[in-house]
């Protein structure tokens, strides 16, 4: 079963692809490295970034949200208003707390973040991360993000799934949900809370939807209440404050 939180999550943009899934990426880099007791011996690390992923990548802000994982943070937890200055101090010190501050690793200008136009084999959102110890690379991973923030290293790459707990009302289709509820005379909402339920409480499916919906609002909130230039290269300005003071908008609307 796709759930609603495969659909709706919580995360950073501009993009669940080539943002929230990088950032993924990062964080489970350094946590595998951590595992494998290389982390003490690591004292640089570089990544490599492709195809797709590489090609709106600073756009994107791919590359940030890369660095921003081996940091330590996480997409749906990261405080937005820390990562500016994080790579600020990246680029102006070429060296990169990880794994929550515990570790330093050089970060290098000239080699940290590379990007290139070609394709790994696999998948064309393809990046690789690599862990160096005086001078020998002693630990690399290669991962893909697939779309929708999910990330998959090479490894895993087009295996099966594990087999999900069955639910009561399948589908695989718009027709099939929409024949679902015909012959159970059931809504749409009630055969997906339905099939919800059979994987998680009510609880904690109403604790979830809520975190959601707080985060769309505050988002919008931010939105319309900040003024300056929006993040990323092309210096476009912030529209939605200016309107409001000209009149042309009110927050009622909101």
């Amino acid at each position: 079963m796709i759930s609603i939180f495969d659909i709706y999550k919580i995360g950073i943009g501009p993009s669940s692809s080539h943002t929230v899934g990088p950032m993924k990426a990062g964080k489970i880099f350094v946590d595998e490295l951590k595992q494998k007791q290389f982390l003490q011996q690591t004292d640089k690390l570089t990544v490599d970034v492709y195809g797709s992923l590489s090609l709106t990548g600073i756009g994107h802000r791919t590359d940030v949200a890369i660095i921003a994982g081996l940091a330590g943070n996480l997409p749906e937890t990261v405080d937005i208003d820390a990562i500016d200055p994080l790579i600020a101090k990246v680029e102006e010190t070429e060296v990169l707390n990880i794994d929550n501050g515990n570790h330093t690793v050089a970060f290098p200008a000239s080699e940290g973040m590379n990007f290139h136009t070609t394709n790994l084999e696999l998948h064309e959102n393809g990046m690789q991360i690599h862990a160096w110890s005086k001078g020998e690379k002693i630990f690399s991973k290669t991962y893909f993000s697939i779309g929708g923030g999910f990330i998959v290293d090479q490894e895993s790459f087009g295996q099966e799934s594990e087999t999900s707990q069955e639910i009561p009302y399948p589908f695989t289709s718009a027709q099939e949900l929409i024949q679902q509820a015909t012959n159970n005379g059931l809504s749409i909402s009630t055969i997906m809370l339905k099939n919800e339920q059979s994987v998680m409480s009510t609880d904690a499916i109403n604790t979830q939807l809520t975190a959601i919906w707080q985060t769309m609002s505050a988002c919008i909130d931010r939105g319309l209440h900040c003024e300056g230039l929006l993040p990323g290269p092309l210096k476009v300005h912030r529209r939605a404050l200016l309107y409001i003071k000209a009149g042309d908008f009110s927050f009622n609307q909101c």
